[in-house]
């Protein structure tokens, strides 16, 4: 079977030995229950989604020799027609470089793993692999790795990465009906009043005329404005800062560094939405902080398979400890 190639229009001419033919695959337990475009958009990576969306509508793509639409659900034993595509030769791009990183629990369904800040969880806008490409390198026999949520880049902590479709799904349900609890560690500028305990502000999400993408609180009603509720505990107060236990009962991006600016606080090392003059004296000061101190530290959640309640715990990082030992109280 030939693998898929990306993009134009065949030329009229006589077909090469190697050229894009039609692909009929079978799905098994590792594609079970996903959409048809994720499972498309996946297969076929580097066509860009519009052209993937395109050959949906068309018709070409068939599951079991009917049409079916972008959100069909496929079952086991489905078979699925993929149209010539041409794909981009990726062989001149470099491979991401094998990497395991901490385990915090591992079975057969899931991994759980403590990611270092300034790692990526996944390529794209810029950045060539993170840690899912790491990682499905660094296990080749692997068949199945997908992330169940994200962190930022520049945020450290607990990340679950499903290794079945089924587990995927399951948690995936779970983070949608916030039926998981998800708490940070954050360090923000300031004394933090105790008594606001629940930040309820709209975020809306834009591009800076660079095309970064970037959030900012807005007013209820804004057209384009989506509920963003986030819980704050104080944990520790210190002279200048506070360290704040923070829970997202909504997942939007960037919720916890917008809203915490909002209110007046921002996070130490934010370099998008923090002090920038106070960021910047205390990566040159004697503690040499450079990075956001935001961590996921607690993640609790069923078990997509047993149903048992999985508590994991994530200790502040090295450097994080070490610079809160600078501080004054």
């Amino acid at each position: 079977m030939n693998a898929p190639i990306i993009g134009a229009k065949p030329k009229p001419a006589a077909p090469a030995a190697n050229a894009p033919s039609v692909l009929r695959l079978t799905v098994d337990e590792g594609s079970q229950g996903q959409r048809l475009d994720n499972f498309l958009i996946r297969l076929l990576k580097g066509v860009p989604k519009t052209h993937v969306y395109r050959v949906i509508r068309s018709g070409e793509v068939r599951v079991n020799k009917g049409r079916a639409a972008a959100d069909t659900r496929l079952e086991i034993g489905d078979v699925v027609r993929v149209p010539p595509v041409r794909v981009a030769d990726r062989s001149a791009e470099p491979a991401a470089p094998a990497r395991e990183f901490p385990v915090v629990y591992e079975d057969e369904h899931l991994i759980a793993v403590d990611k270092p800040a300034g790692v990526a969880v996944h390529g794209g806008s810029g950045v060539s692999f993170g840690v899912i490409e790491q990682l499905r390198q660094a296990r080749p026999g692997a068949k199945f790795l997908e992330l169940v949520h994200r962190l930022d880049k520049e945020t450290s902590g607990l990340l679950l990465i499903a290794k079945k479709r089924s587990a995927l799904v399951a948690l995936q349900d779970q983070l949608r009906e916030r039926e998981t609890g998800k708490t940070y560690a954050a360090l923000v500028i300031g004394a933090w009043p105790a008594s606001r305990k629940v930040i309820d502000v709209p975020l809306h999400k834009f591009l800076t005329g660079e095309g970064e993408r970037r959030v900012r609180a807005v007013e209820p009603g804004h057209d384009e404005a989506k509920r963003s509720i986030t819980l704050v505990k104080v944990a520790h107060r210190y002279r200048d800062f506070t360290l704040l236990d923070v829970t997202i009962k909504t997942g939007r991006t960037h919720q916890i560094r917008v809203h915490l600016t909002h209110e007046g606080h921002p996070i130490v090392g934010d370099a998008k939405y923090g002090d920038f003059a106070l960021n910047k004296s205390l990566s040159r000061g004697a503690a040499h902080f450079e990075r956001m101190f935001l961590h996921a530290r607690r993640l609790r959640f069923q078990h997509p398979a047993s149903g048992e309640v999985i508590e994991l715990e994530s200790p502040l990082p090295a450097e994080c400890e070490a610079f809160l030992a600078t501080l004054p109280t």
